[in-house]
């Protein structure tokens, strides 16, 4: 486990890092930004992926909705 001290705050490990992903997730804010994805690969990995995930499924997503015949059927 990797720790962090930001310049200004108190020391984060990866397990604290991972309890506020979901949060920063829903902010849209830009993680790199995030102190402790400066100093450690792991999280810093499991960011990416986590984006890359989130970019994928929105591809996913329909265009358009469906047309009510295709509930009918």
């Amino acid at each position: 486990m990797t720790e962090t001290t930001p310049k200004n705050g108190p020391t984060m490990d990866c397990a604290q890092f991972q309890e506020r992903l979901p949060e920063l997730f829903e902010s849209g804010k830009d993680l790199t930004t995030e102190e402790h994805l400066k100093t450690c690969e792991n999280c810093a990995a499991l960011v990416r992926d986590l984006e890359y995930i989130a970019q994928q499924a929105k591809l996913l997503l329909p265009l358009h909705d469906p047309s009510p015949g295709v509930w009918d059927n």
